[in-house]
């Protein structure tokens, strides 16, 4: 058939492929590109089945980066110029959705009248029941004034009719599903429990783990609305099993198994740990502790599956070792902020879990990171940043002070959650003191990490890097000079700075010789989106991805290679407005496979961080310190520094990963 087509529009379909593939792992920017290529051959061939592909692909990409208006735009265009029902459909249906969603109710019925004509002259095939599933799914989820649940009804028994005509058991799975759904929804809870188990049933004869993990989470919150809590806890439990099993397919984006990450993974995870939680103090010991281990094992679970979501791959693991094993005088804080409340578990070496909350409405919420996030800056006096640095610590801290000081803690890591990862613990204040002044500090996604070498320092090897000059329009770094000049003074290292602070350069470096420390000094951006996270070198950047492969790249001479000690990213910052944003720096500590990561939350003042940075490496190389202990000394030092005593300075830099 390829043979019988021009050239031309063999390449516009490749292009759209190509676009296609690239939105499914991440690259919105090549995919925008590809398919807007695809799209401007297709339309000087006149070849409207091309162009309107390309523009409903253009559609779905503008609705995942949230444009709404361009979506829309494209859905219709899209729609106008579809030669065949099929397409068209699947563009109105589109566009539909959004208009639902987006509450243009008058817009949206007259859709839906055109929808409805194009369903009379559609004919059956699994295309056709998913189109009527996914039409009342909307339905279902966002109610639309002058169409009753009766008339959805009718449109999911029409596509069940259809899929048990065609023998098409995993079409009829989803069928029935979505009809347990719509029962859900009118709070018939015992026929939507029938339907549900129905549609498992049929999903598990054909092993379709990502229709069964949809029911799964389904039928816990039947059973939760019903009160059964035990049985709400086993099938949220499955469904989540489920999606780990899922994670090498969600991850690879797998066409088949297209998951809302935000919408269908993550809630399951969270309202889990709600249902593990819900009156957890009241239990007997045995089951309490049951639970707080299941909770903790959700909650570092939900970490990698938002982190292997936002890199696009499947994370490194490793085996999850006990905290004893780890640090005998640290504590694991696991905060997970569910429906209006804050919940905490914690963890402390050879001792019970604990569990402890916090009711906090999502305006508070908001109210108090943005107060805090906006005086962790030089224009604010350090006292504005006391009062909602005390309330999150009244959060985080104070159920437990006590038991830390008994317990002997010397150290606390945090398993952060949603809001609290773009806000520096070491910030926190008890009224007295901030918590820096007390307690070596720092986050990682899990209790699943690298062994630490504890290299002796004669051992440590840096690859120093960085840039002085302004580039690519970012600010000149003149400090950076300097930091580089101390590091070497403490440490061996090769270095490339300014024009030989390239991509290529560093890639070689990496891959040619063994480094324990790869410390780069020079301009960054952590985001929730990884093509968004990058650092910025002489002429281009270095993307959160590069780092892993070179480091484990098979064309290396290094293939056995150790993972390396320490990463420092030293002018780096959280993209503003996303809050999300600390995906990316955790994203980077892991694709990197360093046993440990230093970065900051924001570029702060060069000097202030050459001086914070040296201190650290200086302390770094004496016997008996750890990195976490170092980082606090070289973060107290520029406390106890009249310049530098606002935690505009010293507060965001933050250690990931291995604190040892």
């Amino acid at each position: 058939e390829l043979d019988k087509l021009p050239d031309s529009i063999i390449k516009a379909r490749g292009l759209r492929s190509l676009g296609n593939i690239l939105q499914a792992v991440g690259d919105s920017d090549n995919s925008q590109k590809f398919l807007l290529q695809s799209l401007n051959i297709a339309q000087k061939l006149n070849s409207s089945r091309d162009v309107a592909q390309a523009l409903l692909i253009l559609g779905n990409s503008a609705k995942v980066n949230n444009n709404i208006s361009t979506a829309l735009d494209y859905y219709q265009q899209a729609a106008a110029i579809a030669p065949d029902n099929r397409s068209k459909l699947s563009a109105k249906i589109n566009q539909f959705s959004l208009l639902i969603k987006t509450e243009q109710s008058a817009s949206a019925l007259e859709l839906y009248t055109e929808i409805k004509n194009l369903f009379l002259v559609l004919p059956s095939s699994r295309f056709s029941v998913y189109s009527r599933v996914n039409l009342a799914q909307s339905l279902i989820d966002n109610k639309l004034a002058g169409i009753d649940y009766r008339e959805l009804g009718e449109i999911l028994a029409i596509a069940l009719k259809q899929a048990r005509e065609l023998k098409d058991i995993r079409a009829e799975s989803y069928a029935v599903g979505q009809l347990g759904h719509l029962y859900e929804k009118t709070n018939q809870f015992s026929e939507a429990l029938n339907l549900t188990r129905n549609g498992l049933n049929l999903a598990n004869n054909i092993q379709a783990s990502d229709i069964a993990a949809t029911l799964l989470w389904q039928q816990g919150r039947l059973y939760k609305a019903q009160g059964n809590q035990q049985a709400a806890i086993t099938a949220y439990s499955q469904a989540v099993d489920n999606l780990e099993s899922l994670r090498q397919d969600l991850v690879q984006m797998n066409p088949n198994i297209q998951f809302s990450f935000r919408d269908e993974v993550e809630p399951v995870y969270r309202e889990l740990v709600q249902l593990l939680l819900q009156d957890v103090d009241n239990l007997n010991p045995q089951i309490k502790q049951q639970r707080l281990e299941k909770s903790r094992q959700i909650i570092e679970g939900l970490q990698v599956a938002e982190l292997e979501n936002f890199l696009r791959a499947a994370c490194l693991t490793y085996q999850s070792q006990p905290i004893e094993q780890i640090d005998k005088n640290a504590a694991v804080i696991y905060p997970i902020i569910i429906h209006n409340r804050l919940e905490v578990v914690l963890s402390l070496p050879n001792r019970p879990l604990q569990h402890y909350g916090t009711k906090i409405l999502p305006e508070e919420e908001t109210k108090i990171f943005n107060q805090l996030r906006q005086s962790l800056n030089p224009a604010f006096l350090p006292s504005e940043v006391l009062p909602p640095a005390q309330k999150v610590y009244d959060w985080l801290i104070r159920p437990i002070e006590a038991e830390l000081e008994t317990s002997n803690i010397k150290t606390l890591v945090f398993v952060l959650d949603g809001f609290l990862r773009s806000l520096p613990m070491s910030v926190l204040h008890d009224g007295e003191k901030f918590i820096i002044e007390k307690y070596n500090i720092a986050l990682t996604p899990s209790l699943q990490l690298f062994e630490s070498r504890n290299l002796p320092p004669q051992q440590l090897k840096a690859l120093t890097g960085g840039l002085t000059e302004p580039r690519q329009g970012f600010s000149a770094l003149p400090a950076v000079d300097t930091e580089i000049t101390q590091i070497s003074k403490l440490i061996k290292n090769q270095t490339l700075l300014n024009e030989q602070f390239t991509r290529p350069q560093v890639q070689n470096k990496i891959e040619s010789a063994p480094f324990s420390v790869i410390h780069l000094a020079t301009h960054g951006q952590f985001s929730s989106k990884a093509e968004d996270t990058f650092l910025l070198t002489w002429k281009d950047r270095i993307n959160v991805k590069d780092l892993g492969k070179w480091l484990k790249s098979p064309s290396s001479n290094l293939r056995n290679r150790e993972p390396i000690e320490l990463l420092v990213l030293s002018a780096c910052q959280t993209a503003k407005g996303d809050n999300r944003a600390a995906l990316g720096l955790a994203g980077v500590a892991v694709r990197s496979g360093a046993r440990s990561t230093l970065a900051t939350l924001w570029s702060v003042q060069d000097k202030s961080t050459a001086d914070l940075v040296t201190e650290f490496y200086r302390l770094l190389t004496q016997d008996g310190i750890n990195k976490a202990q170092a980082l606090r000394q070289a973060q107290l030092s520029l406390l106890k520094d009249t310049k530098y005593q606002h935690p505009y300075y010293w507060s965001p830099f933050v250690l990931v990963g291995n604190w040892q």
